[in-house]
């Protein structure tokens, strides 16, 4: 039988993770979509697919006849929305799985920390630029100590909607947290960049990572074996060219405001990602995989939750 599940938000998230359930998943079965807008296309779309809807928020969802069955649900929503949604969630023993920039769980990418979350009410999928860079900034932890990481994200203008330009600041705090807790680096910096080109452009992001000196290759060998593992929920997941390294010596340190002076390697890593267009272009690989990572994480959890 597969876990009942909820979406909050009939937004371009809410909407193209609805679709993603209902063609992709043989774990999860999604019971409704929820909103605040009766006209979304969103909520159109969900009741022309046979998904039971309401634009009364998580308050309508907890009135439905569908809420008692459903397991997990998530907030699509903003930051400033999702504090009352954990109450509500919390209070009715429900899982929510936060994919705004509120934090009020811990940080969740599913190819680094998911397992150790099994029991977490609330788990926050950082931003779409953590969900992509924190995997490479923790590759090289694996193999050597982070004393600095340093992610910029580039996305598409389009594909960046009012609740992406009313989170900016609270992305760079939250994916800034996310390199550091879940990624491993002593410090973390993240930058967003709405690019206006046309066409739109693909998601990029650009990863510097300073690290203690080892051997680059195993630095390398880890990218590439990481790069896979996000690739197995998010197809369109790449490098768009090779790692660079750069052997900083100590003669000639990286001085990091607030942090002081370090030598080693400076790993640079260069990243597309193109979205699988169920709903959304694929241009708007920053939206596709937060929906592919939040879906790859509810389903990892209820197979975790069954097997224990």
């Amino acid at each position: 039988m597969k876990n009942k599940v909820a979406i909050i938000g009939s937004g371009n998230i809410g909407t193209d993770l609805m679709i993603k359930i209902l063609r992709t998943s043989d774990v999860l079965e999604i019971s409704a979509l929820v909103g605040i807008d009766p006209n979304s296309d969103g909520l159109g779309r969900a009741k022309s697919m046979g998904v039971a809807t309401t634009a009364d928020g998580i308050d309508g969802l907890a009135k439905m006849r569908e809420f008692d069955d459903i397991e997990i649900i998530f907030d699509a929503t903003s930051a400033n929305a999702h504090a009352y949604h954990d109450k509500v969630a919390r209070k009715n023993g429900k899982t929510i799985i936060d994919m705004t920039p509120a934090a009020i769980g811990p940080y969740v990418v599913p190819v680094v920390n998911l397992d150790q979350l099994i029991d977490a009410p609330n788990i926050n999928m950082v931003t779409c630029g953590g969900q992509a860079t924190i995997p490479m900034v923790d590759a090289v932890k694996k193999v050597v100590p982070v004393h600095y990481a340093e992610i910029v994200a580039s996305i598409a203008s389009r594909s960046a909607g009012p609740g992406t330009r009313a989170n900016i600041d609270e992305f760079t705090e939250t994916t800034s947290k996310g390199i550091e807790a879940v990624g491993g680096a002593n410090l973390g910096k993240a930058i967003i960049v709405l690019n206006p080109a046309e066409p739109p452009v693909m998601m990029r992001n650009t990863v510097y990572v300073l690290s203690e000196d080892t051997e680059i290759e195993k630095i390398r060998k880890s990218i590439e074996e990481q790069v896979k593992k996000v690739q197995e929920y998010v197809p369109g997941y790449r490098l768009k060219q090779q790692v660079q390294f750069e052997r900083i010596g100590d003669n000639t340190p990286i001085h990091i405001p607030g942090a002081g002076d370090y030598s080693g390697v400076k790993t640079s890593i260069f990243l597309e990602v193109e979205g699988a267009a169920h709903y959304l272009p694929k241009y708007a690989g920053n939206l596709d995989i937060m929906t592919s990572s939040a879906l790859k994480t509810a389903e990892r959890l209820t197979e975790l939750r069954k097997a224990a």
